[in-house]
């Protein structure tokens, strides 16, 4: 396929730049609302290309550790494994960390997924990847890395991977997710982690002693794959839960559902000229959004 964007008013050659438009500050009523419908068009995009993913494991990791890195060769082999038992591997879709597992679930034969976020200088897709969607927006990206996996292993990485672990770990303390297991790979770094959160935030009282464990360091691939079934499993060694997983992905009232909500949602706005085709773009999900070119309120 050609690694060229779609001709025409793309979603992503509409919104480039668009989440540092949005976060500078006031603005207009009219501006905010074309941010509130570029969004929401992002999350339909994203919710229509990962609607076909099975059970899932989310990867997060450095992009600074290549694959001469012993951490590169971890998560390569952890893609392997995690393929090899019935996952697919969703990640940022970028470099390094990133490509190692996706690379490793796609030789495996298993399903790689990238989700991946436009950035001026780094964070192009990997060449690992079965199906990929770029996005704008950050906390769009995440929604997507969290909504879609049942279990996150992470590994060593600087504030990108601190923030989504810390987020996802924010979501079980509040009770937003349930059964959800962080892994932690590496762990002399997760130790160190965990020693902060004990010895400074319970110490000071800001967390509880059930939060410190919210990362869960492991030794071996086999010990991470074992934790995860063990808290995804009623007894079952998690097949269960891949089994629901995998019924829903082959549930018979998907095929164009965003097309109707689209429709209903930006009638009211008299948004008219969109539609869904398929895209040139390399390794794009099945569909690609064509952003509206106007926006015109309702009086």
């Amino acid at each position: 396929m050609s690694d060229e964007r779609p001709s025409g008013h793309s979603l992503l050659d509409q919104v480039e730049g668009a989440e540092k438009l949005f976060l500078a500050g006031r603005s207009s009523r009219e501006a905010d609302l074309g941010s509130a419908v570029r969004i929401f068009l992002e999350f339909l995009r994203g919710f229509e290309s990962f609607d076909f993913a099975g059970p899932c494991v989310t990867v997060f990791g450095s992009t600074r550790f290549d694959e001469n890195h012993e951490y590169y060769q971890l998560a390569h082999d952890l893609g392997t494994a995690l393929a090899n038992d019935g996952y697919a591997v969703m990640t940022g879709g970028g470099p390094d960390i990133m490509e190692a597992a996706n690379r490793g679930a796609k030789e495996a034969g298993g399903l790689s997924i990238g989700c991946n976020i436009h950035l001026p200088k780094e964070q192009e897709p990997n060449a690992y990847l079965d199906r990929f969607i770029q996005m704008e927006h950050f906390f769009i990206c995440k929604v997507m890395l969290v909504k879609y996996p049942s279990a996150f292993v992470v590994m060593p990485g600087g504030f990108g991977t601190l923030d989504e672990t810390f987020e996802v770990a924010t979501l079980i303390q509040t009770g937003k997710l349930e059964r959800f297991p962080i892994v932690g790979m590496g762990l002399d770094f997760w130790y160190q982690l965990r020693k902060f959160a004990r010895e400074t935030m319970l110490t000071s009282g800001v967390i509880s002693e059930d939060d410190v464990a919210f990362v869960h360091p492991v030794t071996s691939i086999d010990e991470a794959l074992q934790f995860i079934k063990a808290c995804l499993s009623g007894g079952d060694g998690g097949t269960a839960a891949l089994r629901r997983r995998r019924r829903l992905h082959h549930c018979p009232f998907r095929t164009g559902w965003s097309e109707s909500i689209a429709d209903d949602t930006l009638r009211p706005f008299r948004i008219t000229n969109y539609q869904f085709r398929q895209p040139r773009c390399r390794r794009a999900g099945p569909k690609a959004w064509d952003y509206p070119t106007d926006l015109y309120p309702v009086d």
